[in-house]
């Protein structure tokens, strides 16, 4: 994975026609972006519909429907996906090209101004044209070996998605004691802005980093009352956690 150096002039992609398939939250996301960056979008399309003889064509479909999708564009385009885990040879016997913002879309829409955005290319031409809508957003494009997209996709499922699934939990257990979700707000952009600045080696706090094992084993108790379906979700963090916190220790052992 590399970080491109921003040396690519994208004004000519403000002469060139793009379609954007799909009507998800990403495609529609998109479909937005593009024109406001002065890049002119047809649609976005729906996966059934005709697909427009275009100069590209930027699939924001479910991965399973990629290659189905593509099998439907006429020849001559540049294909590319959105996808951050799917290969493009699943884009065959396109020219293809992938950009994957590194940022959650909801229903909402996003802001792609600052994001990371995973790219790769068949040929150089598709390469830089990705780069190319990369920049028009004002994302950081960087590029991704086809052999480590899913190891980067894992990377931004964990990041995002399981974050989420973490703070709900936490959500879940507070609000059962009258806490509400807007407290702990403060504390999740304090601990994300702590790991934002010094890593996962400088950020971690909490008993189970100070071995303060009767407090981890009381609050295993509570949520085993409270939440029995969240008790092998604690004890997997846990036991990360405590991986984490001996890594650390090891250099202060190894001093003494």
């Amino acid at each position: 994975m590399r970080e491109l150096e921003r040396d690519f002039t994208f004004d000519s992609l403000a002469l060139t026609p793009l379609a954007v398939i799909g009507r998800g939250r990403l495609g529609n996301a998109l479909a937005r972006a593009f024109p406001e960056a002065g890049i002119p979008v047809a649609g976005p399309l729906g996966r059934g519909e005709e697909i427009p003889r275009v100069d590209a064509v930027l699939l924001c479909v479910p991965d399973a429907e990629i290659a189905r999708v593509a099998a439907r564009v006429p020849q001559g385009s540049l294909v590319g996906h959105c996808s951050g885990a799917t290969r493009l040879d699943a884009l065959s016997p396109h020219e293809g090209f992938s950009l994957h913002p590194l940022m959650t879309v909801t229903a909402r829409g996003a802001s792609f101004a600052g994001a990371g955005a995973a790219i790769a290319g068949t040929t150089p031409r598709a390469r830089r044209f990705a780069a190319g809508l990369a920049l028009a957003l004002r994302m950081v494009a960087v590029e991704v070996a086809e052999d480590d997209r899913a190891r980067y996709h894992a990377a931004a499922s964990i990041a995002s998605n399981f974050l989420v699934t973490l703070e709900a939990a936490a959500e879940r257990l507070a609000g059962g004691v009258g806490v509400e979700r807007h407290l702990l707000v403060p504390l999740v952009r304090a601990a994300v802005e702590n790991w934002a600045q010094l890593g996962g080696d400088g950020a971690l706090t909490g008993p189970v980093a100070r071995g303060d094992e009767a407090t981890v084993a009381a609050q295993r108790s509570a949520v085993a009352e409270a939440a029995p379906d969240l008790v092998a979700l604690f004890d997997a963090l846990v036991a990360a956690t405590r991986t984490h916190a001996a890594r650390l220790r090891e250099p202060e052992r190894q001093a003494a």
